[in-house]
């Protein structure tokens, strides 16, 4: 069988894994991150694992296909849970998801997390989340990447274990709006990072305007005044 095309955000996030790594894609969905992995990054193993039963089917078939079942396991379950001490994990990935749920399979699978070295994971949105959530649980942020794909753009997050603070000690922007725009994405403001801001920007100021019809209360001025910073430190990232 001929391995699928990889989209450009799932060739990302495979660059980040080490050779001869041992992998677990959480959410693996057809499997396409960790037969990459083995066939590119030559990952000793890996473990494709998802919460529903019908992708996790199709990774299976397609893993088959490519003849890598010796290589790669598939799992059925919630986050992190499927993972063992005997696993021996050292790199997991978790792609394609809200970085709400992405944080909360974190918080609930930090006993898994204990002997990982990297974490590579893509939100589809609220990457702000993911980089509070590494900052106040010990994890430093090594790399960030930033690309559009079929009109969408993507944020990919690296991170290792300790110095937490060390991305974003030094420099002039205050913490809030690093950890909302990301200290190295801030750096390289490519197009695809001037273009998900402006459009962020556009969605602030819509809901500036309907708020200027609602009741003013403690909570609404609150809001308003953190729309605003946002609004102003978009302006100043896009130029």
């Amino acid at each position: 069988m001929k391995k699928a095309v990889l989209p450009d955000r799932l060739s990302v996030i495979v660059e980040q894994i080490e050779q001869g790594a041992v992998v677990a894609d959480i959410g693996t969905d057809h499997g396409l991150i960790p037969v990459e992995a083995v066939v590119r990054r030559e990952a000793e193993h890996a473990v494709a694992a998802d919460v529903n039963a019908g992708p996790l089917q199709a990774a299976s078939d397609y893993i088959t296909a490519c003849g890598l079942t010796g290589k790669i396991e598939t799992r059925l379950g919630s986050g992190l849970t499927v993972l063992t001490e005997n696993d021996r994990i050292d790199t997991v990935v978790i792609a394609g998801m809200g970085g709400t749920l992405i944080t909360d399979i974190l918080e609930q699978g930090k006993t898994q997390l204990r002997s990982v070295q990297k974490l590579i994971l893509q939100p589809n949105v609220s990457a702000v989340r993911i980089r509070q959530w590494l900052l106040d649980n010990g994890w430093r942020l090594t790399n960030e990447r930033i690309l559009k794909e079929d009109r969408h753009v993507y944020e990919i997050l690296t991170a290792v274990p300790g110095e937490a603070e060390a991305p974003y000690r030094g420099r002039q922007e205050p913490l809030e709006k690093q950890l909302l725009f990301g200290p190295y994405l801030l750096e390289e403001r490519n197009n695809a990072f001037k273009d998900k801001w402006m459009r962020e920007k556009d969605n602030w100021q819509q809901i500036l305007q309907q708020l200027a019809n609602a009741v003013p209360t403690e909570r609404t001025t609150a809001k308003k005044q953190k729309l605003n910073q946002y609004i102003a430190w978009a302006e100043e990232v896009i130029i």
